[in-house]
């Protein structure tokens, strides 16, 4: 039996105003990837389906990270004391991601959601074509705000859909 998984509405279709266009899907899809870790047990949110090897509270810790290095790191150039806490022993950016056993799903959704509101907060006070600041994630190449967005954007469409084949996998239920 196939347990359809709701999605949350889209931004709405006569919507033009790019900031809110963007914001809006990054909303969407992160409500999209918190409905799709509901309902599934411990085991299965550390359990890894595909032959990469992660598991679905590790891709939650993931795309927490992605918010802190895009725009706290990076556009903002903050000093983050683990910006590649995601990842396994030495937190390098070529090492595999990791959840810690005392990690929950619980604690990780705070963590994703603390982090989406920081973000919401950094692009509300910056416009879409200010670079990145200098001296954290970047120093002579800097993406604008709106290119980190759309980077965003890509990333979570990514990796929802790769949730997708997870879910679907782990107990049948599939997005919509």
């Amino acid at each position: 039996m196939v347990n359809p998984i709701e999605s949350p509405p889209e931004p709405p279709e006569h919507l033009t105003d790019p900031r809110a266009l963007l914001t809006g899907y990054l909303d969407y899809y992160r409500d999209a990837l918190l409905r799709k870790l509901d309902g599934l047990t411990d085991e299965q949110l550390r359990t890894s389906l595909v032959p990469s090897g992660w598991t679905p509270l590790e891709l939650l810790k993931h795309l927490t990270y992605v918010e802190i290095r895009w725009l706290r790191w990076g556009f903002l150039a903050e000093q983050v004391p683990e910006p590649w806490g995601d990842r396994g022993p030495g937190g390098r950016r070529e090492d595999p991601w990791r959840v810690a056993d005392g990690e929950t799903l619980e604690s990780l959704r705070t963590a994703f959601l603390a982090a989406a509101e920081d973000t919401r907060g950094i692009v509300s006070a910056a416009a879409l074509e200010d670079a990145g600041g200098k001296g954290g994630r970047f120093d002579e190449e800097r993406p604008t705000l709106i290119w980190i967005l759309f980077h965003m954007l890509q990333e979570y469409a990514r990796h929802v859909g790769q949730l997708d084949v997870v879910r679907e996998l782990a107990d049948g239920a599939v997005g919509e």
